[in-house]
């Protein structure tokens, strides 16, 4: 009987989380281990699923970075990173795109559908969601930076009770243009913004944001954020991660979340208690 009180107690305590969301759109970057673990893809699934019976809206923005370097190093073709940035030459765009489009996205969608989500997966070529352009051609070659997203795409997905499934790929004005590797953080930032997103969550494999003596950074706004990446503190690929939740508050986002993705139910655990999990990111005094 106390083991049933205990399960009781646990879904009152998420009732008024539940009333909060009812009805709100939240965008999620679903990458790292959630994304590539067995056991946590399905829990992912069944998190999501939850989240719409419930009548929260999610809109999932994915990476694949593992699988491209996996790809990528069997086909002999180098790839290298800088600040947490790939540079993608015109083959290995190729490839790219075909991983995250084409493998990654699908695999995604069908596991949703088939624990009952009613997901469609499409990248930022369909429809002409994401306009792009190089972010420095002459070092990054084909990864590009964000120009326009068109928003109704998303929300007539959304209208219909679609879930998106976005693949992180965005389409140049320039006919026969291969297209460009956008970094899926910032991809799901500026679809947060753009949507208006009410939250926005990074599925990493850190707990968060930790400070040099590696404990949990619980919350940071701008100010905060500014000082530890001139520090140190904040670094490498952690950077394309804490400046898309800084973009996204500062863009009208109430808040941006990074957790743990190899935490089972990491998405419950952070919308649905009142401890939450991972750093989150608000707006500071201006």
């Amino acid at each position: 009987m106390k083991i049933k009180q205990n399960k009781i107690n646990t879904l009152l305590d998420a009732l008024p989380y539940i009333k909060k969301f009812y009805g709100k759109t939240i965008v999620i970057k679903y990458g790292g281990s959630a994304q590539v673990d067995e056991k946590l893809k399905q829990k992912f699934a069944m998190d999501i699923s939850l989240l719409v019976l419930v009548g929260i809206k999610p809109v999932i923005v994915h990476g694949g970075g593992e699988k491209i370097s996996q790809m990528l190093d069997a086909l002999d073709i180098k790839s290298s990173f800088i600040d947490g940035y790939r540079v993608t030459c015109e083959q290995s765009m190729k490839i790219v795109e075909m991983v995250l489009s084409g493998s990654v996205n699908k695999d995604i969608t069908s596991l949703l559908n088939y624990h009952g989500t009613k997901a469609m997966g499409i990248s930022g070529k369909d429809s002409c969601l994401i306009k792009a352009r190089a972010k420095d051609s002459s070092v990054y070659g084909f990864t590009g930076d964000i120009d326009h997203i068109d928003s109704s795409v998303i929300h007539k997905l959304l209208d219909n009770n679609f879930v998106p499934v976005i693949a992180p790929i965005g389409y140049s004005d320039e006919l026969s243009h291969p297209g460009f590797n956008i970094n899926a953080d910032t991809v799901a930032s500026q679809i947060a913004v753009a949507i208006e997103a009410h939250k926005v969550l990074f599925l990493t494999d850190t707990v968060g944001v930790l400070d040099k003596q590696g404990k949990l950074l619980h919350s940071l706004d701008k100010r905060q954020t500014d000082k530890y990446k001139k520090d140190g503190t904040i670094a490498g690929g952690m950077i394309p991660k804490v400046d898309s939740c800084i973009d996204a508050i500062q863009g009208g986002v109430k808040k941006a979340h990074i957790i743990d993705g190899a935490v089972e139910h990491s998405l419950l655990l952070e919308l649905f208690t009142s401890d939450g999990i991972g750093t989150q990111f608000v707006k500071g005094k201006e």
